[in-house]
């Protein structure tokens, strides 16, 4: 018997399986080389890709006003590691306290409380510095850019717009439908009115069952063209470990810079799996990756890439914050069935829709168990069973399906990625 111990919000659940019965456990590689320190962030602000060093960008430049783009509370970022040396570079180039605002990268999730900055940047920053959440809705904080190439409108965060120089942090890693996440996401979803990130992300519906390659994935390239478009002058982004040490950093040029973390990412989280599994289990990571329904979909869309058509998924995801948005609760709760939800994104797009198509387009397909804290009424509206434990799950899809079935385990579910070797389709 092999026994698993699953991230669960901040605890664990644990379960067993037989040997026999598991076709491959998808891990990350075993971590390799050492851990970054803030030296190595050092020498990445002096020696970026694509650009001149920090400190020579802000000297040249003589920025009146610096925007740094942070993420939200949703997404784990290394702000002890990556925001001293940054800020010593701004103190080298005689910016003031005052010249330098925070903006937090929401996108359409809601604008932090006091309480949840103090959470993710701490004390010093947040009485330091004015930290800001941007509100993709509101028209008076935004403003318009001019069109992208696809027609669509690019309306921007004003401080973002305005700023003298702009540097965006962000954690690479991948993305169900944008390829990997960081770099010029930090614009497009990060700062963007509210109708062109759903303009954008809109095109999901086309690939998310064959994605395309970052240099032909049309969501990828868009986001792209923003963030050229609004002046990105400079990104500092990282690639985390399964231990959430970070290995690799990445400065410079919003492109160059960020395909270079994510050709580490990749090697991380692409995981080659050997066929499809009867069952998948997958932990949606804990908090705060499984903090809702929302973040948790990303382990899902992961688990069904493993998991044959008519198999079992099971998750395990705390969700203690429940679905997690307005809009996509109103999508499952308004759907009698997948097929309701698979049809309105087809001419209703909306953001928050298009997490309750990523759920249906699996739900259509295979039949989902989760092991959360969500009532047993909201499981129900995502189509899914509402289980006690993973054993609980395993033992109802082997009564009816009987025992020789073959298991996938994710104890990463949110971060790997399953790849299907080509040898095996």
């Amino acid at each position: 018997m092999m026994k698993f111990d699953l991230s669960y919000g901040k605890s664990a659940v644990s379960f067993e399986l037989d040997d026999s019965k598991i076709l491959q456990v998808v891990v990350p590689p075993e971590a390799s080389g050492k851990v970054c320190t803030k030296k190595d962030v050092e020498v990445m602000l002096e020696n970026p890709i694509g650009t001149e060093s920090l400190l020579e960008m802000l000297q040249k430049k003589k920025p009146g006003n610096v925007v740094v783009i942070v993420n939200d509370i949703t997404r784990p970022t290394p702000y002890d590691l990556l925001l001293p040396p940054l800020l010593d570079r701004f103190e080298k180039a005689g910016i003031t306290d005052d010249q330098v605002t925070f903006v937090v990268a929401t996108g359409i999730h809601d604008p932090h409380t006091e309480e949840q900055n103090l959470q993710v940047y701490g004390e010093e920053i947040v009485n330091r510095f004015r930290v800001v959440s941007h509100v993709s809705d509101d028209l008076d904080s935004l403003v318009s850019v001019g069109n992208l190439s696809t027609g669509s409108e690019l309306r921007i965060n004003r401080l973002v717009y305005e700023a003298d120089f702009v540097v965006a942090l962000g954690v690479v890693m991948p993305h169900y439908f944008a390829g990997y996440s960081g770099g010029r996401k930090s614009i497009l979803p990060g700062v963007a009115w509210k109708k062109t990130v759903e303009r954008n992300h809109s095109r999901m519906v086309e690939l998310m069952d064959d994605l395309p390659d970052l240099d032909h994935n049309p969501v990828n390239l868009e986001m792209i063209e923003a963030a050229r478009m609004v002046g990105l002058d400079f990104i500092l982004n990282v690639v985390v470990n399964e231990n959430k040490e970070v290995v690799k950093v990445v400065a410079g040029d919003v492109v160059d810079a960020w395909k270079e973390a994510v050709s580490v990412a990749s090697g991380i989280y692409e995981v080659p799996i050997k066929g499809l599994a009867d069952v998948a289990i997958a932990s949606a990571c804990g908090h705060p990756r499984d903090i809702n329904v929302y973040q948790m979909q990303k382990a899902l869309d992961h688990a069904d890439k493993a998991t044959k058509k008519g198999g079992a998924i099971i998750v395990a995801a705390e969700c203690p914050m429940g679905y997690g948005e307005a809009v996509f609760e109103e999508w499952m709760n308004a759907a009698r069935c997948p097929d309701d939800i698979v049809e309105r994104i087809k001419t209703d797009f909306m953001m928050g829709g298009h997490k309750a198509f990523g759920i249906a387009k699996v739900a259509a397909e295979k039949t989902i168990y989760l092991v959360t804290s969500l009532d047993e009424e909201m499981v129900k509206k995502l189509f899914a069973v509402k289980v006690p434990s993973i054993e609980d799950a395993i033992r109802k899809i082997e009564e009816e399906n009987g025992s020789d079935l073959k298991f996938i385990v994710m104890p990463q579910g949110s971060l790997t990625v399953p790849v299907l070797d080509p040898d095996s389709r």
